[in-house]
Formats: structure tokens, C-alpha cells, sequence
């Protein structure tokens, strides 16, 4: 990448512990295991109408086992009130799936802590995330405060990506540049949108099936993973 680089800025949800995939594509992939056929579109409004809510209602120790289940909870209420007639028999389908979410972020998880480490000892790092009001309980239970100097949460600055404050917020916080400053996410939208907003560079954590998708003339670099993510910042 051209010109020096001090400070690296990560999404929680979708980057850190999912390595390019976000949080309303994976439980959609989950539904659909378990037989929910509807479409990308049908399932996100279900999955927002189900995620809203959350936000600064969940308590800020809530951890990110709590986190999931009380998403998943409301995802199957708004899910079987949309769409009654393709669901299976719940069972145990509610505690399953959050399981199933949940160990998948943690293998994640502990593949990228070493990776995290690594970046560590060369640039300062933070996380600007949209989130509930606990992603910092959230982050010490998975074991990444170690690592980052900062974590902006979009509910208690006030503020949501793309919207160029929140990025603003954590360079402040870092005393940091954003010509010296790379944000490292898998939304096009929120991430890439809100880095190009401030001059950042930005580089896509995508699964390489989705990678290339560019949109609005600003380049950026995209990776499959973050053991691919080092390589690129050597």
C-alpha cells in the first residue's frame, strides 16, 4: 500500500470474528440449513426488525454468548411471525442455532488472536463497530482488549457508520491521521463508505466467492482473511 501506514481501525461484526462474512448472511445461512427457504431480502428485514431493538436495550455486561441468544430470540419470533407457514417445528431450533453462531465465532476467534497480536506490535489498533452498547464486555470475554487501544461503539458515541464522526472519534481517541490510517471491514456500505468519507484507505475482509465487487471509483484492496491481511501490510 502506498505511503506509510501507523494505525489500523477494525469492524467487529462480520470482520473479527467471522473473517468476511456478516452477522445477518450467517444466520440467514443457519435458517436455510434448517429449512427456511426466503429470499436475502425477505430475511434482512426480519433480521433488522429482530436487531434493532437491541440496541441500548441490552445491558452493557452483556457478553457475546448473551448477545447472540438474545438476537437469535427475537430473529425466531420475528422469523416465525413473517413466514409461519415454511417454518419447521422450533424444538430446540433457538438454542441450537445461537450455539452453532456462537462456536463459529469463537473458532474464528482464536484463529485470529496470534494474527491480532502480530499486528499489535506494529500499529496502533482500534474498533469502530456498530453495535449494542457492550462491545467493549464483548471484546474482554473474547479476549482481544489485550490488543486494541481503542473501541468505539456506535451506541454510546451516538453515532453509526458510514456517518464520518465515528471514524472521527476513534482517530481522536488514538491521536492518529487518517493519511496514516487503514480500516480494515467487510461492508462496502458502512465500511468502505465511511473510511473513503475520511480519507482512510480501506481494505475488504471478503470470502474470495464475493470478492471484486467494487463500487463508486475508490480502489481498495481485498483480502479472504486476516493471516492473508498481514501479508499485505508487510
Amino acid at each position: 500500500m502506498n505511503g506509510p501506514i501507523e494505525t489500523l481501525l477494525f469492524d467487529f461484526g462480520g470482520t473479527l470474528d467471522a473473517d468476511g462474512v456478516a452477522w445477518k448472511e450467517r444466520f440467514h445461512a443457519l435458517y436455510r440449513a434448517d429449512g427456511l427457504d426466503v429470499t436475502s431480502d425477505a430475511f434482512a428485514r426480519a433480521f433488522y426488525a429482530a436487531d434493532d431493538p437491541l440496541v441500548g436495550s441490552l445491558p452493557p455486561t452483556t457478553d457475546l454468548a448473551g448477545t447472540v441468544h438474545a438476537l437469535t430470540v427475537n430473529l425466531e419470533r420475528e422469523l416465525t411471525r413473517r413466514f409461519a407457514g415454511r417454518m419447521s417445528e422450533s424444538g430446540d431450533r433457538t438454542q441450537r442455532i445461537a450455539s452453532d453462531f456462537i462456536s463459529d465465532s469463537e473458532a474464528t476467534l482464536k484463529r485470529n488472536r496470534p494474527v491480532l497480536r502480530t499486528l499489535s506490535e506494529h500499529f496502533r489498533l482500534g474498533i469502530v463497530s456498530n453495535f449494542y452498547g457492550n462491545l467493549e464486555t464483548v471484546c474482554k470475554g473474547v479476549g482481544l482488549c489485550t490488543f486494541f487501544n481503542v473501541m468505539v461503539d456506535s451506541h454510546c458515541v451516538g453515532v453509526e457508520k458510514p456517518n464520518p464522526a465515528i471514524f472521527r472519534t476513534a482517530l481522536e481517541r488514538l491521536d492518529a491521521t487518517p493519511e496514516k490510517t487503514v480500516f480494515i471491514g467487510d461492508s462496502l456500505h458502512r465500511d468502505r463508505e465511511g473510511a473513503r468519507r475520511v480519507g482512510m484507505r480501506f481494505i475488504r475482509i471478503a470470502p474470495q466467492s464475493v470478492q471484486g465487487a467494487q463500487t463508486g471509483g475508490h480502489s481498495y484492496l481485498e483480502v479472504s482473511d486476516l493471516q492473508t491481511l498481514v501479508k499485505v501490510l508487510q
